[in-house]
């Protein structure tokens, strides 16, 4: 998107409010401290694979 259609869009937008999960439980991200914020920038996403086997068919 090119900054002139952001620009005819923008009062459409709302702020977007991101939370993470933090010792079991979900917090806004904006209420982190600097440290904690450069943390979160520096996580590693990822997808975990679908396993095609059921558990059933583990238990004895």
């Amino acid at each position: 998107m090119n900054q002139k259609k952001l620009n005819e869009c923008q009062e459409q937008r709302s702020k977007c409010i991101v939370y993470t999960r933090v010792m079991g439980y979900h917090r806004p991200v904006e209420s982190f401290n600097i440290g904690k914020k450069g943390e979160h920038q520096e996580r590693k996403f990822f997808l975990e694979e679908h396993k095609s086997k059921s558990l059933r068919s583990y238990v004895a």
